[in-house]
Formats: C-alpha cells, sequence, structure tokens
C-alpha cells in the first residue's frame, strides 16, 4: 500500500540544492546532426577505443527532428533537464555508444521503454463486434444503431428487428407464435381507456435494442415502463446485495474446503409478479409490427396514433416491480428453509444446509458444499420460475470470475469494458502509454507543508463539457469498484470538481481516459486466507481544494499480523477513497479521521463475516502515523488533541 511521504526539517535541503545545481544550456539541433553522424560511424568492435566525451541528450520536452532514428532511445530516458557528465547520474559514453549499437544491429522499431512497463499494444484500432456491447452494428454502414425506430425502417435490417419486436410484445402479452406469453399487458379498447382510474398516469413505453452474441437469440429488443412518471404510495425500498458482500463470499469459497460457486438466473422475474395495483402505459402505433396488429386485432384499439396496456404483473421500469418480487421471492424460499441474514441485505443461507447465497434483483451467487445442496437450491426456485444454472460460477453481475480450486485463488475481472467505454466517447487511442490515472500534488517541504492547494483559474466548462465529464465518471464508477483498484482516487477528485468543472478538469479526465486505455483490463486476485478482516488506513493532509485532506482504506482478507512475519496482502473486498468533511488542523487529525471512516465500515463487514460462519477477532488496523496509534491506544496525553473532531474519538470507545 503506498505511503505519504514524511514531511521533516531535514527536506528543505532538498531545494536549495537543486536551485545551487547548474544546468548546461541544451544543445541545437545542428550540432546535434553532427553528433548523431558521429554516433552512426562508430561499430561496437571500436567502442572501447573511442574515448570521446558523452554529449548531453536532448530533453523529452524538446523538439525533435523527425527523421531521427534514436527518437525511441532519448524518448526512453524520461528527463526534464541536462545533465553534465561529471555527475554521478550518467552512463558512461561506450555503454551508451554499444546500447545504439545493438539498437541499429537488431533493427528495433519500436520505442524503447523500462522493463517494469508493458510494452503491449494499449489500443485496438479494430473494434469487434462483441466488444461494443448493448449496441447493434449495421451490417453494411458499420453505424451503431441505439434507436428501434431507425432499425425498423432500415430495408437491411427491418425483418429482423421486426420480427424481435413481435416477440418482447408477444412474451409481454399473451404470446406470439412459439415464444410464451407472460400475460404482463392486455391491450385495452377505446371503451376501456376512458375507464383508466384517475389516479394513475398513464405512462411511456421506452425501447432499448441490443445485440447479446451469447445468448441463443442475439437480437433483443426489451421494453420498459416509464417508471418516472409513476406515483406508487407504497414502500419502494429493496434489500439486494451490495459488491463488497459478494466480494467477501467469493473469499469465503476459495478459502473453505470443499467449497464451490455458481451463478443462477430467473429469467422474467419481474414478469411473474402479481401487482397489487394496475398500472397503465401507451407505445407509438407505428412502433407495432403490421403482423403483431393483425394477430391482436388492435387497428380498433388505437386512439390517437397510441396503443394503450394494462400493466397487470410486475414489469421492468415500474418502481414497485422490484419490491414486489423480491417480497414474493422470499416467501417462496422461506418454504424451503431459505433466508435472508438479519444484517446485511441480498445474503440468505439454508436453515440447516451449508449453502450461502447473495441476491442481485434476479442474479445468484451461491456458494454450496455438496452438489445435492444446490441441486436443492435449483428445485426450491424451478417450482415456480425458469432457473439457468452456471455450474462454473464464471459470470456474476457482469464481472468475470476464473475459479482455480487446487491452487486456492480466484480472479475477478471485467474484460472488453473500458474499451466499450472508450468506443462510447471517441475517445482516440494515447500517442504515447499513460502509467499514471492523474497528476498527483507537488510535495512541499517545511513550511511550505502547510499551504493549500493554489485556486484552479482556468476557463469554466460549458454545460457539454460538464455532462461529458459526468457521463465519464459514472460510467467508470462500477468498473472502479468491481475490479479497478488503482481509479477510486480519480474519480473522487473528479466528481469533487464537476460543478464547478474547468478546462484543467477536462485534461484531469482525459489523462484518466488514456491510463484506461493503457491499462484497459484490470484483474483483482483473491488467495485463499483465514478469513481475518484486515485495514490499512491513510491519509494524505491538505492534498484537497478547500484545504481539505484525503482518507483512504484498503480492505481485505487475510490472518492475524504476526511480530517478526511480513504481512500477507491480499486482493481488496473494499476501498474508501474520499475527502473529509470537515479541516483537519495536523496530518495527526487527517490520519484519525481516515481512521474513524475505515473503522465504521469494518464494523459493519464484521457482521456480515459473523453471518456467514467467521467469527472475527478484534480487527487488526493498520497505521502509519504514531500520534494517531498513541491517541487510540490511549498510549500519549490528549491535552491538545481536544481540538480536533469530537466525532473521531469514538475509536476510543
Amino acid at each position: 500500500m503506498q505511503r505519504i511521504r514524511t514531511r521533516d526539517n531535514k527536506s528543505n535541503k532538498q531545494p536549495q540544492q537543486a536551485q545551487q545545481q547548474q544546468v548546461r544550456p541544451r544543445r541545437s539541433i545542428a550540432n546535434y546532426q553532427r553528433q548523431k553522424a558521429a554516433i552512426i560511424s562508430v561499430t561496437p568492435e571500436k567502442l572501447s577505443d573511442t574515448p570521446s566525451p558523452l554529449p548531453n541528450y536532448i530533453s523529452q520536452d524538446e523538439e525533435e527532428p523527425q527523421q531521427c532514428p534514436y527518437a525511441g532511445l532519448m524518448k526512453a530516458t524520461r528527463r526534464t533537464q541536462v545533465h553534465s557528465t561529471k555527475t554521478p547520474c550518467n552512463i558512461t559514453s561506450a555503454a551508451i555508444y554499444k546500447l545504439m549499437g545493438q539498437h541499429l544491429e537488431d533493427k528495433y522499431s519500436n520505442a524503447y521503454i523500462p522493463n517494469k512497463f508493458d510494452n503491449s499494444p494499449v489500443f485496438s484500432s479494430d473494434i469487434a463486434l462483441d466488444q461494443v456491447a448493448k449496441a447493434v452494428v449495421h451490417p453494411v454502414t458499420k453505424e451503431t444503431i441505439t434507436k428501434y425506430e431507425k432499425l425498423a425502417n432500415d430495408p437491411v435490417m427491418s425483418k429482423t428487428w421486426c420480427k424481435a419486436m413481435c416477440k418482447e410484445l408477444g412474451r409481454l402479452a399473451q404470446g406470439y407464435k412459439e415464444t410464451k406469453g407472460t400475460e404482463t399487458i392486455f391491450f385495452m379498447s377505446k371503451e376501456e381507456i376512458k375507464q383508466i382510474p384517475r389516479d394513475r398516469t398513464v405512462t411511456y413505453a421506452r425501447i432499448v435494442v441490443d445485440y447479446r452474441p451469447q445468448k441463443d437469440d442475439p437480437n433483443r429488443v426489451r421494453i420498459t415502463a416509464g417508471g418516472n412518471l409513476i406515483n406508487y404510495p407504497g414502500e419502494l425500498t429493496t434489500r439486494t446485495a451490495d459488491l463488497t458482500t459478494s466480494k467477501i463470499l467469493w473469499n469465503s469459497t476459495i478459502s473453505t474446503p470443499g467449497a464451490r460457486y455458481a451463478c443462477a438466473d430467473i429469467g422474467n422475474m419481474y414478469l411473474m409478479t402479481p401487482m397489487d395495483r394496475y398500472e397503465y402505459m401507451r407505445i407509438k402505433a407505428d412502433l407495432v409490427p403490421e403482423e403483431f396488429k393483425q394477430q391482436y386485432q388492435l387497428h380498433d384499439k388505437i386512439h390517437n396514433g397510441f396503443l394503450y396496456m394494462e400493466i397487470r404483473r410486475g414489469m421492468y421500469g415500474l418502481p414497485q416491480s422490484g419490491m414486489l418480487a423480491n417480497k414474493l421471492l422470499k416467501k417462496r424460499l422461506a418454504q424451503h428453509g431459505y433466508f435472508e441474514l438479519p444484517h446485511t441485505p441480498g445474503l440468505f443461507k439454508h436453515a440447516t444446509r451449508p449453502v450461502q447465497f447473495s441476491l442481485v434483483v434476479d442474479d445468484f451467487g451461491i456458494k454450496y458444499i455438496g452438489k445435492e445442496h444446490l441441486d436443492h437450491l435449483m428445485k426450491s426456485l424451478r417450482e415456480h420460475y425458469e432457473v439457468s444454472l452456471d455450474e462454473s460460477g464464471s459470470l456474476y453481475c457482469g464481472i468475470t470470475l476464473k475459479w482455480n480450486y487446487e491452487q486456492g485463488y480466484v480472479d475477478i475481472s471485467m474484460p472488453g469494458y473500458v474499451q466499450k467505454q472508450l468506443t462510447r466517447y471517441n475517445h482516440p487511442p494515447p500517442s504515447k502509454p499513460q502509467h499514471c490515472p492523474y497528476n498527483p500534488s507537488p510535495i512541499q517541504y517545511g513550511k511550505a507543508s502547510q499551504n493549500t492547494l493554489p485556486p484552479d483559474e482556468s476557463p469554466a466548462l460549458d454545460a457539454d463539457g460538464v455532462k461529458y465529464l459526468q457521463q465519464v465518471i459514472g460510467s467508470f464508477l462500477y468498473y472502479a469498484r468491481a475490479t479497478d483498484t488503482t481509479i477510486p482516487h480519480t474519480l473522487s477528485e473528479l466528481a469533487s470538481e464537476q460543478s464547478t468543472a474547468t478546462e484543467n478538469t477536462l485534461k484531469k479526465c482525459k489523462q484518466f481516459l488514456d491510463y484506461m486505455a493503457t491499462h484497459p483490463d484490470a484483474t483483482i486476485r483473491y488467495h485463499a486466507s483465514e478469513m481475518i478482516l484486515n485495514v490499512h488506513s491513510d491519509a494524505s493532509y491538505l492534498s484537497a481544494k478547500d484545504s481539505k485532506s484525503r482518507a483512504s482504506g484498503y480492505f481485505f482478507m487475510g490472518s492475524l499480523p504476526r511480530d517478526g512475519q511480513p504481512i500477507k496482502l491480499n486482493g481488496a473486498i473494499s476501498i474508501i477513497c474520499s475527502i473529509l468533511k470537515f479541516v483537519a488542523s495536523s496530518a495527526a487529525e487527517a490520519e484519525l479521521g481516515a481512521l474513524f471512516l475505515n473503522a465504521k465500515e469494518a464494523r459493519i463487514m464484521r457482521l456480515t463475516l459473523h453471518e456467514l460462519g467467521h467469527p472475527q477477532p478484534p480487527t487488526p488496523i493498520h497505521v502509519d502515523n504514531s500520534t494517531t496509534v498513541g491517541i487510540v491506544n490511549n498510549t500519549v496525553k490528549r491535552q491538545k488533541s481536544r481540538s480536533m473532531e469530537m466525532r473521531y474519538f469514538w475509536l476510543l470507545e
């Protein structure tokens, strides 16, 4: 875990020494051409007899000739100033000549990059169809189409997508050819339209089209109700599992001998739930295929160009659908001994069988010991629902899992997600690899360490720029929480500036997208452990605007620390990266505030682990500030700490 550099008085010597250092002027391009010609004439066999001194090199920021064959070597230096040959940081002239000679002999075409960086291509210009998930690509024009109306009027694709529309309408209604109906909607006559209750709002039908190559029928049309117009008088809250709960369950599976993981999905779960009161929706008659109108005799039911429908069962888009479906599912599972744990939403277990599962809408992530217990759960569900089972447990809520039970680890990732987002925002490939998602604040020494960040005086973004920034943050937030632990800080910084975004904020966003293009597929690996929660807490003092400080936390499953043994890290089950609400008056107070936030999150995770059957000892929290440790452990006097935020001292209880 990356640590914050210690600020002390000894650091004041560094800027003074840097100012006293004499820097030679950069050499001209003409001089560079003469030295290049001399270098070409040198062969590796003559290197030992060449006493020429090392010429000064061009910095990365200086313009270079386009015909230079050593451009890759020059860029690899990544220096910002010219060093004298007398300084110990330089390489001998013989070594640099030999490197250039080998470069010419081997005919390297790519720029030299240090071994610690990956030299693989960072972006592909050829976008495969399966990488543009939830989008339809025209087979002739290669245009990405997201509107059903455009597909229905296209002479090439009209037949395919009108058939898909008929299937969707038939699935919602009373069936269409081989498609079985769910009787979710009923088309209304003109007389029935007049009898719609006055307290109901007739909402709109939203049509979504996508292409799913992994499905039996890849051309998919889905109709959802406009839930923003529905005013439901009852409770709408639905308890579902979050990502942290799922990650804890994955760690529990790989750490439990004999345990296995499977995924299950309930088909049409919302569409099978009876409504406690009916809702109403309408759709443009022109969007309904003529073949479907004839089968259902809808021409006489068209009113002002619309077809009206009565919704009698749960449907996607209705705000009460999730709540009603979830309640009915719990009632049916309880008849077979399955119940939801009291302190962890969306986490279920059986009263006697070794089966535990997390539930997100209609997706089940199941941990079990023994195939017969998995079969019992499937049999219980299939009494009321159509259930598909993936015994490999390879995909859950868009996250790919690769299990290796023999070696005791599981890898989680979201392949293709980043490239899909880069395509969505038309972000061009970076000219060079970007290995940092953001530019950190410069380190200040001595008295300057107490200075706040200067205000951003660049021009403000327009409404389109702010909307673009918000879309980027929102689209990568789930990816950051799920698999990429290197970008939460960047997203937090961008989110804190989006309301007053400037041109500099947009530059930060572009750098972030360059980083995502360079590292598109992040993977987290969870190793089998003793299932003891560990927390690393840290803070960055005065590193945010308005004199605020940042708090961070790294939560992972491991073992109790032992004296004389290193701490064995594991994949993160959760990451905290936020800005402290109150201005900290010292680095110790910032560390105490970060510890306060992390301890609150750890307390919730301890309850989840206990309910899963992993009792927890006192949770070890690692802090790198001795003053904070002394305050919490009550080993220092706290008279001068009374000015710190009062709520932070909850840690002492």
